[in-house]
């Protein structure tokens, strides 16, 4: 049988947020100085802050202020904002949990669900007067215009592996983009330390594989997952290293094609128990059981929220830290 890595997240999740506020505690200053400042501002009756271009996938907006009440409609979206010490008052409700992501539920009590990803509510969005929208054109392109009638609206181009640059647009976005620098460095620091101390373990060829109800797909380079592992120095079997899709769909028989020296699995369940069943049914199946990984106890289950699904800084800090541990280094 495969090896199971477990971990609570409770406390994770606090860890890293603790973490990126002390990051961004450099700023902190210079922002309740302006916050000050706003409050002048209002007291006196003074105009108002001068407008901002963010210029983002769908062309330029104009911001005014600090945003205060923003709606969000990507999971990797959500985690910007919290990561950046902000509660939106609206987002697209977590691909799986009720309604949020275990590992970001605490942080997003109150927060009104907005639909998902796919069709966001536009007159629920409507009635939570936002100042700012955040979403992605590869999610919402078709709704943009009516998004931007309703508040200020900032795209992101794509998902999957892009999950840095959009943090900085967001950032931005949110006027903070002085603190999404030093998060962003602060990320790219650790994964340099990982690979650094890593050594001769990076050698080892490791695979990536999701099981979903009825499907077993092996997740590429273009990939949350497989970004993250390009920064660290963790390297794919030859046979994986497609260029033309981020996934490649198997049946069982390809199960083979999987082996590797080390291997992460994860299962897409959004409570119909489908998910894992395909998942269970597979992992008894004698041709996952012949596998070498699987004999040598490195086959790794792991959450599929976090190595895949949420696709946000946290949900990558949090993936670092398993490795971390997986890997046997010491933070």
């Amino acid at each position: 049988m495969s090896h199971v890595f477990k971990q609570k997240y409770g406390w994770t999740i606090t860890t890293v947020l603790l973490a990126l506020a002390i990051i961004v505690s450099g700023c902190g200053q210079a922002g309740s100085d302006n916050n000050k400042n706003n409050a002048n501002t209002a007291a006196t009756g003074e105009t108002e802050q001068a407008a901002r271009s963010v210029t983002h996938a769908m062309g330029t907006t104009e911001i005014t202020g600090t945003p205060a009440r923003v709606v969000v409609l990507t999971n990797e979206g959500t985690e910007a904002l919290l990561a950046l010490g902000v509660k939106p008052v609206g987002a697209v409700k977590s691909w799986t949990g009720n309604p949020w992501y275990e590992h970001i539920s605490a942080d997003m009590e109150g927060v009104t669900v907005v639909g998902d990803e796919s069709q966001p509510n536009l007159e629920l969005i409507a009635s939570l007067k936002p100042d700012l929208i955040i979403g992605n054109k590869l999610r919402q392109e078709k709704v943009y215009e009516q998004l931007k009638a309703i508040a200020p609206t900032v795209f992101s181009e794509t998902l999957r592996g892009e999950w840095q640059a959009n943090f900085l647009l967001y950032a931005d976005a949110l006027g903070k983009k002085a603190e999404g620098e030093k998060a962003i460095a602060a990320y790219d620091s650790r994964t340099a330390d990982f690979k650094s101390k890593a050594g001769d373990k990076l050698n080892q060829k490791v695979s990536v594989v999701r099981f979903m109800a009825g499907k077993i797909r092996i997740y590429l380079e273009d990939t949350f997952t497989g970004v993250a592992f390009s920064k660290l120095g963790i390297t794919r079997p030859d046979n994986q290293k497609y260029t033309d899709t981020f996934v490649e769909e198997i049946t069982k028989e390809r199960l083979p094609e999987v082996d590797a020296d080390m291997l992460f699995y994860f299962t897409y369940e959004t409570g119909d128990g489908k998910g894992t069943e395909m998942e269970e049914t597979m992992l008894k199946d004698p041709l996952w059981q012949s596998l070498s990984v699987v004999k040598n106890n490195k086959a790794i289950r792991v959450n599929d929220a976090i190595w895949n699904t949420a696709g946000g800084v946290i949900a990558a800090n949090l993936m670092l830290d398993e490795l971390y541990a997986i890997y046997e280094i010491q933070q």
